[in-house]
């Protein structure tokens, strides 16, 4: 699948650690590592930063790399293999592959000497995430995992409220997302003889082109993970974060596709949480977009509602709780800030505001969630016997 060059490439990863020292004012060099629409998210925040520099960009797919070139000015290179980007005189690379590579792809950058931005979820199983997190923390380099809703200004706030007690006692945590695919997701037609579809596979098993799977990879397992993974790893991490706790102690699931057969993993689905002290409940489901996705923190004082538009307070016993008695609305794009966020900690060395740890967190609280789906509904965490099926 690799050619020789390929080999000797990855090969001497660990021979090509940056010198590289960037000064307040440099340009940070970038190379892109997955070209599909969430990294044109992430380039479009990058945009409005100030001095970056598109050096290099992969993927399997030729219109992707070749509107990333463009993008650049005709700057940027273009390669095939992921590993060439890493070769390349780079500070750091952005990450927005299928969940089945991101963590090998994100261990070879972090071996080559270059700062990640990865996006959730960080992994694709629960193993992964010791293997993660043991290659940034014994190396130098910066990762920050794609939880913008820690860079986001409003939900920052709402957390710093909650920890200091605003709420009072929050014994329930609720959180939501609902989505329309059938009315809001489009996609393009393939070109299957742009796209690698072999090295689009990667470790997944063998198996013919499906244009479903390569435009819904999140909803089949050997990809990705579903909802648990991609909607509600947001979710869970803001509530790992407000409440600091990150492990649930038992998952209760009740999923079923009664939208998309044709997918691997559930389209609707409830599930609950329980944490120590506390439970969180998860709804979603593919064929309704009212209300869109949030939280709710209901304390024993008052109840605070959240989303990316802002956030809402509502006092027990005033009037019933209709009235709010603090809002907050959103200003900017909790992307913009948290790529602003991993620019800076490019240049500082100082520690980005989703750490490697708390990507892995929100991703495991999904694995949990998928492996009680998969074990008739429910699990306890740890595992009290060693699963042998």
């Amino acid at each position: 699948m690799l050619n020789r060059r390929s080999f000797i490439i990855a090969s001497g990863l660990t021979a090509l650690a940056s010198t590289r020292v960037l000064g307040a004012n440099d340009t940070v060099r970038v190379g892109v590592i997955g070209a599909g629409g969430r990294m044109r998210n992430l380039l479009d925040a990058a945009d409005k930063l100030g001095p970056y520099q598109i050096v290099a960009v992969s993927d399997v797919y030729g219109p992707h790399r070749d509107a990333v070139r463009e993008r650049s000015n005709g700057v940027a290179t273009t390669h095939l293999d992921y590993r060439e980007v890493l070769a390349q005189d780079i500070d750091a690379v952005f990450i927005a592959s299928p969940d089945h590579w991101h963590v090998r792809m994100a261990v070879d950058a972090l071996a080559a000497g270059k700062d990640v931005y990865l996006e959730k979820p960080v992994t694709h199983t629960i193993e992964e995430g010791a293997i993660l997190t043991r290659a940034v923390r014994s190396s130098k380099q910066i990762l920050q995992c794609g939880m913008q809703q820690r860079s986001w200004t409003h939900f920052r706030d709402a957390v710093d409220l909650i920890q200091a007690g605003s709420l009072g006692r929050v014994p329930q945590v609720r959180t939501y997302w609902w989505q329309n695919y059938h009315r809001d997701w489009a996609p393009k037609p393939i070109d299957t003889q742009a796209l690698d579809w072999k090295l689009w596979l990667g470790s997944a098993p063998d198996q013919p082109f499906s244009e479903e799977k390569y435009n819904h990879w999140r909803w089949f397992w050997n990809f990705g993970g579903g909802a648990m993974t991609d909607l509600f790893s947001h979710w869970i991490d803001v509530v790992h974060w407000a409440m600091k706790s990150d492990q649930p102690r038992e998952v209760h699931m009740l999923a079923d596709k009664y939208v998309f057969e044709q997918w691997d993993c559930p389209d609707t689905i409830q599930a609950a949480f329980r944490y120590p002290g506390f439970d969180v409940g998860y709804d979603g489901m593919m064929n309704s977009s009212i209300d869109d996705g949030g939280l709710e923190f209901r304390g024993t004082e008052a109840t605070l509602k959240i989303n990316r538009s802002g956030f809402t307070v509502y006092r027990e016993g005033v009037q019933d709780g209709q009235n709010p008695v603090l809002t907050e609305r959103s200003f900017r794009d909790g992307t913009i800030s948290h790529m602003e966020n991993f620019l800076a900690c490019v240049k500082s060395r100082k520690e980005p505001n989703a750490p490697v740890e708390t990507g892995v967190a929100a991703a495991r609280a999904g694995h949990i969630g998928n492996l009680a789906y998969h074990r008739g509904g429910q699990t306890v965490w740890p595992p009290k016997t060693v699963d042998r099926a």
